[in-house]
């Protein structure tokens, strides 16, 4: 293992607010199901645990009431749901030579590169733990994923028994958006955008707020597009690929943090930082680090469509 660093950040303040600038232009993007997880945040010193309480529903009161008697009440039920946070982060070292003899700007493209691994990291944190609920559909009703089939491809009747699935289950739609939100692959989204009902997003940006990806709606779900939505290589008929399609509504899941740490820190070591453990002053190193979990708050909120996807 490589010696870590314990000196103190030697780099002006106006650097590191150009460095966190640089690394959250490269992490932005690639966060999508981070950006829509209700957040949590646990105050410093107050544990790691992020806890959500919700009363399940009663039953509806159709009992008519008699004169001069009270009824028995119903008995509310309260269910918790808990996560605890975790750190996550990663680095690189510089040399002294690399800053002097490099053509490019190294520190700066490095933490490009490093924002770019730390959305990655963080959104495949966040979608592994929403993509792996209970509650899926198969295109063409197939029993088990392992049966899906080349043919099984997703189209419009897909997608309205989508949100047949999530209307019968009572999901409300995702806050602010008026509708499901669908994080589909751009292999699924090829299927999917030619179908006469897909109305593209550009067609109503003036009238609704436009999510960072979203490329259009049908059906009553709005679809944001990702790299990051599951694959299951070979997991089908004949070594079908299966995609798995997103779809949430409100409370779907959470994200706590402690603090706001789920936005990653950015760290750099300078050179001479590491004293005796570094005595010829040839290292550096920048790296980042964030604090986050993922947990599912309703199963029926999240469904999980899997198909194949036109070759």
């Amino acid at each position: 293992m490589p010696n870590r660093y314990s000196g103190v950040n030697a780099v002006g303040q106006q650097a590191q607010t150009f460095y966190d600038r640089t690394l959250l232009e490269r992490l932005l993007p690639t966060l999508v199901f981070l950006k829509h997880g209700q957040k949590k945040t646990i105050p410093k010193r107050e544990g790691a645990t992020g806890n959500w309480r919700r009363f399940t529903s009663l039953d509806a009161a159709t009992t008519p009431l008699v004169e001069g008697v009270t009824p028995s009440g119903s008995r509310p039920v309260v269910e918790a749901v808990t996560a605890t946070v975790q750190g996550y982060g990663d680095y690189v070292y510089l040399t002294d030579l690399l800053d002097m003899a490099g053509i490019d700007d190294v520190a700066t493209e490095m933490y490009e590169v490093l924002g770019e691994q730390a959305g990655e990291t963080l959104d495949t944190i966040v979608r592994d733990v929403v993509a792996a609920g209970t509650n899926v559909y198969r295109v063409n009703a197939r029993a088990a994923r392992g049966d899906v089939e080349a043919g099984d491809i997703m189209d419009g009747v897909t997608m309205r028994r989508a949100r047949r699935i999530m209307a019968r289950n009572n999901v409300k739609p995702v806050q602010g958006a008026g509708a499901y939100v669908g994080f589909v692959h751009p292999d699924v989204a090829y299927d999917i955008t030619g179908d006469a009902a897909w109305v593209n997003a550009n067609q109503y940006a003036g009238s609704e707020k436009i999510f960072d990806g979203e490329i259009g709606k049908m059906h009553g779900i709005r679809y944001i597009e990702t790299t990051l939505a599951p694959i299951w290589e070979d997991g089908g008929v004949g070594n079908t690929d299966v995609y798995g399609t997103i779809i949430v509504g409100k409370g779907a899941y959470g994200i706590p943090d402690i603090a706001g740490s789920s936005k990653p820190q950015t760290i750099t070591k300078s050179l001479g930082s590491a004293g005796s453990a570094d005595p010829l002053e040839q290292r550096s190193s920048t790296g980042w680090k964030a604090y986050l979990a993922a947990v599912r708050l309703n199963e029926l909120c999240i469904l999980r469509v899997e198909s194949a996807v036109t070759a």
